[in-house]
């Protein structure tokens, strides 16, 4: 029978100088038990699923639900009154099926990698206006933002002119401390900036996602309203988790000049391919844990988890977990990490994975060779990192060469 430790407060402090590392409270809770229970903003007390193998199991459970208007289900913030809108990815079967295939055909593996070349293009044209500006400079505005936000609104047919526009919405959607209200009006100012790009899609389509999903609305297949709220969730999934990612990856690469230096001088696609998915698995940007309810009793590692009980899955931890990526707090570029649950697991796994490990590959076999004198222009100490966000990354990155 799992114990049931005194709960902590979730989400638990990361340790001061180990930006990279999960939080110790949340690491120690692992060693000790796969079920713990946890205290969240509003006093309720739902289960940390501590390890990788009963995570993946509950992740593909049919008796779990992803729907977060179920009473129970652990909101990581106080939703705003009367709701946003609810994403594809916060419901269930069939609804979740249904919308979810709507937008699967242009993030296949064949339709994302026939992207390559534009995305290649982006990025070089990225460094070289680095190269040309003043030094130093900050990353994530610089480089780390713009690239997947130009990739994504190729993709989708968002004028990256409004850029300015939907990542300032972004951001406070996305803050942990943000108030209800505020994330409310940043929600519906997307959606009403996407209902409109959806009205000129209708009148004059393109090739292009958001063209896509109009001759749905077209065909009574998606409503308006529903169409918006997926290009929001697309817009806003494309470019945070991205650019995160490569600032963060780049930071971490230059803590570890050993991996760096491996990946600055291979020209091995595997070798490309494997740090992408190490780094993924070391970095976990999604610190917030996948937020899950029981819809009926279930038996996992001794304890009966019951029916209307919230479930907190922390992949940041169940991606350190040693019986699965021993030394899993070791970043080793060589280490095959491809079973990381980075991006979920079981139907709700991220849909647009197969872009990002992309956007991720042919940044990190860029920037470091053509600037192979890249360096820190400030202390670690000095970095702001977003411990407020539902997505970890750095606000700032100086970097010079």
């Amino acid at each position: 029978m799992t114990s049931t430790v005194e709960a902590p407060d979730f989400p638990m402090t990361r340790a001061a100088g180990c930006p990279f590392d999960p939080p110790p409270a949340a690491r120690a809770l692992q060693g000790e038990t796969p079920l713990a229970r946890v205290r969240l903003w509003d006093g309720s007390t739902p289960w940390l699923v501590t390890r990788y193998a009963e995570q993946r199991a509950l992740l593909a459970d049919p008796r779990v639900s992803a729907d977060v208007s179920r009473p129970g289900y652990p909101s990581p913030a106080p939703l705003p009154k009367g709701g946003t809108g609810i994403s594809f990815i916060l419901m269930d079967n069939p609804e979740h099926a249904r919308l979810r295939k709507m937008v699967t055909a242009p993030f296949t593996i064949r339709r994302v990698e026939a992207m390559r070349p534009a995305v290649q293009k982006i990025v070089d044209d990225q460094v070289d206006a680095l190269l040309a500006g003043p030094k130093p400079v900050d990353l994530v505005e610089a480089f780390a933002l713009p690239v997947p936000s130009l990739v994504i609104c190729e993709l989708l047919g968002v004028p990256y002119t409004d850029h300015d526009f939907f990542q300032e919405n972004s951001k406070v959607i996305i803050r942990r401390d943000a108030k209800p209200e505020e994330r409310a009006a940043g929600h519906q100012a997307l959606v009403g900036y996407l209902d409109r790009l959806m009205g000129e899609k209708l009148e004059r389509p393109a090739d292009d996602l958001l063209s896509g999903l109009a001759t749905r609305v077209g065909a009574g297949e998606l409503t308006r309203l529903e169409a918006a709220q997926m290009g929001v969730l697309l817009l806003i999934a494309g470019h945070e988790t991205t650019a995160n990612m490569i600032a963060l990856g780049t930071l971490a690469l230059l803590e570890h000049p050993e991996q760096l230096a491996l990946l600055r001088e291979s020209d091995d696609p595997a070798l490309v391919a494997s740090a992408v998915e190490e780094l993924l698995r070391y970095l976990n940007i999604t610190h917030n844990g996948r937020r899950r309810l029981a819809l009926a009793d279930i038996e996992v590692a001794g304890q009966v988890i019951r029916a209307g009980e919230g479930l907190i899955m922390a992949n940041d931890i169940a991606n350190r977990d040693p019986e699965v990526f021993p030394d899993g707090d070791r970043l080793d570029l060589n280490r095959d990490a491809r079973r990381h649950i980075a991006f979920g697991f079981g139907v709700h796994q991220c849909l647009g994975q197969p872009l990002a490990r992309l956007e991720l590959q042919v940044v990190y076999s860029t920037l470091y060779r053509r600037i192979p004198t890249l360096a820190l222009a400030t202390g670690v100490e000095r970095i702001p990192f977003k411990h407020d966000g539902s997505v970890y990354g750095v606000y700032e990155l100086p970097i010079t060469w």
